[in-house]
């Protein structure tokens, strides 16, 4: 059964933990200021926070009220500025481009044509010379490559390895 995550929200600030390690590291080694960071389904924020905190300008988007508004409400705490919308990804639109892009354990809870529609809009959504950060199971990290070897832009692996695939669009 898929989880209801309105429901866990509701129940559990910061459910899910920490932000994911992966991220972590690649955000203490990455070295733009002020990038603009897209993170899609961001539950309750544990990686747009944390990314915020770095001084980056994030937008983070999620299917949950209650999740979004747990975000809203630390980062009010904190005196963040991070953008939210509550959208279901199948159908959000980004406005503008971005210099990372983040999709944490989001795309497996899709369907796999919407799995791929969406990430396909997420590459558009990517700056030259930006980068996709994923995060999912690692069943569908091949998919997901093929997608962006068949993109009209040149991608280059940064991270392909159990379930993470990290990609740097050329300029």
């Amino acid at each position: 059964m898929a989880t209801d995550y309105e429901k866990l929200y509701r129940r559990e600030k910061h459910a899910l933990g920490e932000p994911t390690r992966r991220f972590v590291d690649f955000f203490r080694s990455y070295n733009r200021s002020r990038a603009r960071v897209l993170d899609v389904g961001c539950g309750q924020g544990r990686d747009a926070l944390f990314v915020a905190r770095l001084g980056h300008l994030v937008t983070a988007v999620d299917r949950s009220p209650s999740g979004i508004a747990d975000l809203q409400h630390d980062a009010r705490r904190e005196g963040l500025p991070i953008d939210t919308e509550v959208a279901d990804i199948v159908n959000y639109r980004p406005e503008g481009l971005y210099d990372v892009v983040i999709v944490d354990r989001t795309l497996h809870m899709l369907g796999a044509e919407d799995r791929l529609r969406v990430l396909r809009v997420l590459m558009r959504t990517t700056t030259a010379d930006g980068v996709v950060l994923i995060a999912d199971e690692p069943r569908n990290i091949a998919a997901f490559q093929r997608e962006f070897d068949a993109s009209e832009w040149s991608w280059t692996p940064l991270l392909a390895n159990r379930g993470f695939l990290f990609l740097e669009r050329a300029g």
